[in-house]
């Protein structure tokens, strides 16, 4: 009998209705794509570093473990010290570098054959390796989603590139340069940002990693095996992460409990001869507050699950039109948006429901 008057109340205001509906999903919809884009982002840096191929990655003192904001500050003759090392098979210079032309990205140069000899040649879907000092290497993403086609020019640094070769994605960065190039267009001829190193066993590189540190004048580098330089790829060790994502959900529970607020207590008051009338009947408050949260809690749950169906196709839609963005579909973060959307809901509607509730059933009934 409950629930029928609550289904009743809510379809008698259908716009109100779809306003609150509307509210608690857009709610769920930032919590999820922005959540999702973050977590995304990470991950998908994360998993590109991992394809490398590397198992101890080498930066020079103060150097962020983030990839492209180190410059290019030491010597590429680290290389040959590293290399002499036991047990030490390849080591591969890079210069990472960050470039906002068009959008943030980092852009990798390397020398070619070391850097293939860490993971495998690379996996080319068109074209082939440079040419020359203007080619450079591009993923199939960057290829599809700016339509370049190998010898097709493209603007990196100021500078005109040939496109060479489209590889798979999934190997450090989506832009690859010859290393020489790179040097000269930042002005830091036989200098590299970062080694990869490759051991005859991944099962040497905590001894591989004592010995590096242990040369005089490397002490103070930052010598990682693969393992720990990928696991401090967590939310807690980005800069403004957490904060973000607080920002995020902080926002979307203000909107869903204003608007459920206002939906709610909109509605109390409209229906104070009806909840008059129910008091008269023997209605206690309990009652009372009880009808008001079960519509509340409807009203989220539709709008919870319409969010969700929503975030997702857009999820999916922006996957298919923009291929570099990466927006993660996380079944535990749609149980947060759930229970957060839920409890934003709950709190909106708790004044009104109290403000019910305590109505007078005379004063109520005689209420025009």
């Amino acid at each position: 009998m409950v629930n029928k008057m609550v289904v009743a109340n809510l379809v008698h205001r259908p716009v109100r209705s779809m306003i609150s509906i509307a509210a608690v999903a857009l709610e769920v919809i930032l919590m999820l794509l922005i959540v999702g884009l973050c977590y995304g982002i990470m991950n998908d840096v994360k998993n590109r570093n991992a394809g490398i191929g590397a198992d101890i990655i080498v930066q020079p003192p103060g150097s962020s473990f983030l990839s492209g904001i180190s410059g290019a500050p030491v010597s590429v003759k680290v290389a040959n010290v590293i290399q002499k090392m036991p047990h030490v098979k390849v080591v591969s210079p890079v210069v990472w570098q960050l470039t906002a032309g068009g959008g943030l990205e980092i852009i990798d140069g390397i020398e070619l054959k070391s850097f293939q000899e860490l993971g495998g040649p690379f996996q080319y879907l068109a074209g082939g390796p440079f040419r020359g000092p203007d080619d450079v290497l591009i993923d199939d993403f960057i290829a599809r989603q700016k339509n370049l086609n190998v010898g097709d020019t493209t603007p990196i640094l100021n500078h005109t590139f040939r496109v060479s070769g489209i590889i798979e994605n999934g190997r450090g960065a989506r832009k690859f340069v010859p290393i020489s190039t790179m040097q000269d267009l930042i002005g830091a001829q036989g200098k590299a940002s970062v080694f990869y190193v490759k051991l005859d066993n991944p099962a040497n590189a905590d001894e591989v990693v004592k010995e590096i540190k242990a040369q005089p004048g490397m002490q103070d580098y930052s010598v990682r095996t693969i393992q720990d330089y990928l696991s401090m790829m967590t939310p807690s060790n980005l800069p403004g992460f957490r904060p973000f994502i607080g920002v995020v959900i902080g926002v979307s529970v203000i909107i869903g409990f204003l608007v459920i607020f206002q939906a709610i207590y909109a509605a109390v008051m409209e229906r104070t001869r009806e909840i008059g009338i129910l008091k008269s009947m023997g209605a206690s408050k309990l009652y009372i507050v009880n009808l008001v949260l079960r519509e509340t809690l409807l009203l989220a749950v539709v709008g919870i699950v319409v969010g969700i169906l929503i975030s997702l196709l857009a999820r999916f839609g922006i996957m298919q039109h923009w291929p570099l963005i990466h927006i993660e579909r996380n079944p535990d973060w749609m149980l947060y948006a759930a229970g957060i959307a839920i409890l934003g809901a709950t709190g909106g509607a708790l004044y009104p429901a109290y403000k019910a509730a305590e109505k007078d059933p005379i004063d109520a009934l005689a209420y025009e």
